[in-house]
């Protein structure tokens, strides 16, 4: 793997609404009145890696497709230090894709998500390919858009890192075409029901990647390294008070992206990962709350080699 940092993201950018509930399923009242319980921002998983992967110094082009009145300015927040280019994000829908995330007291979460005509659309292939040009990593999200860039990128022969939304057994035939290319695989546990080690040598078996993350939010992750004859579990760590999860996989998964393309070493790559994602936590907000290279040694020096 080249030992690089330019990141071509591909997948969904859209607006979502965080609302803080006392209990999920959300109890039925008329009105419920709580003081700051309801935060909107711009999310989505490549929208929240795109930004983490340029935050921790990389280089990075966002692709992805949002309304066709909606400025792509959007992804650049004025009081945010982050600014990712907007020349890739294509004003080709009829709507903006949104989410709204109901996220309870007993960190209990569940999402309601409308990606309005994304399904319908393409992406512009001859802007995918001119950037490509200048990729070392494509990280791709397994929606239908990013499809048809699959094989450019295995042309090329430019490593390929999958993140699977919503895996579930229905969806393995859709899924295939991410999973047999990908170098590097994310998938969280969250609608797993088999043992979670059969689950990951079952992928590993079929699809041959490098690198298998399967997050299990508070319980940490399982890293399978094909190179590195890993296959462990790694417990979560604390750096701040949980406030909120969401978006803490997309962080993990970018995070290791980062310093595995750097180092090649999964096994330092997976415990910055969490720590990662472990002060992302403390935030509220899909794509907020982001640990420095600094601090992340600093921690990883505190826990790991005391």
């Amino acid at each position: 793997m080249k030992n690089t940092n330019n990141f071509l993201v591909a997948g969904i950018l859209q607006m979502e609404t965080i609302v803080r509930v006392q209990n999920v399923p959300v109890e039925y009242r008329s009105l419920t009145s709580r003081a700051n319980t309801i935060f909107t921002d711009v999310g989505g998983d490549a929208y929240n890696t795109a930004k983490a992967l340029k935050w921790l110094g990389n280089d990075v082009d966002l692709l992805s497709m949002i309304e066709k009145n909606t400025s792509p300015d959007i992804i650049n927040n004025q009081n945010d230090s982050i600014e990712l280019s907007t020349d890739y994000i294509l004003n080709r829908l009829d709507a903006m894709p949104s989410a709204v995330t109901f996220y309870a007291d007993n960190k209990k979460q569940q999402v309601f998500e409308d990606t309005k005509d994304l399904i319908n659309n393409e992406y512009d292939m001859d802007v995918y390919k001119k950037r490509l040009e200048t990729a070392d990593m494509v990280v791709l999200s397994n929606v239908h858009f990013c499809k048809p860039m699959i094989d450019e990128a295995l042309e090329r022969q430019i490593p390929v890192a999958v993140n699977i939304r919503d895996f579930g057994k229905e969806d393995l035939k859709f899924n295939d075409a991410f999973l047999s290319v990908a170098d590097i695989i994310y998938i969280s546990d969250d609608d797993l029901t088999k043992n979670h080690y059969e689950f990951v040598k079952e992928i590993a078996d079929i699809y041959s990647p490098k690198i298998i993350i399967l997050g299990r939010g508070a319980n940490g992750v399982l890293l399978y390294s094909a190179e590195d004859n890993i296959f462990a579990e790694y417990k979560s760590v604390r750096t701040l008070e949980v406030v909120n999860t969401v978006g803490a996989g997309n962080a993990l998964f970018s995070c290791f992206l980062h310093y595995y393309v750097k180092t090649g070493d999964a096994v330092l790559s997976i415990k910055n990962a969490l720590l990662f994602a472990s002060y992302k936590i403390g935030f509220v907000g899909t794509s907020n709350g982001f640990m420095t290279e600094e601090q992340i040694e600093h921690w990883h020096n505190i826990i790991w080699n005391r």
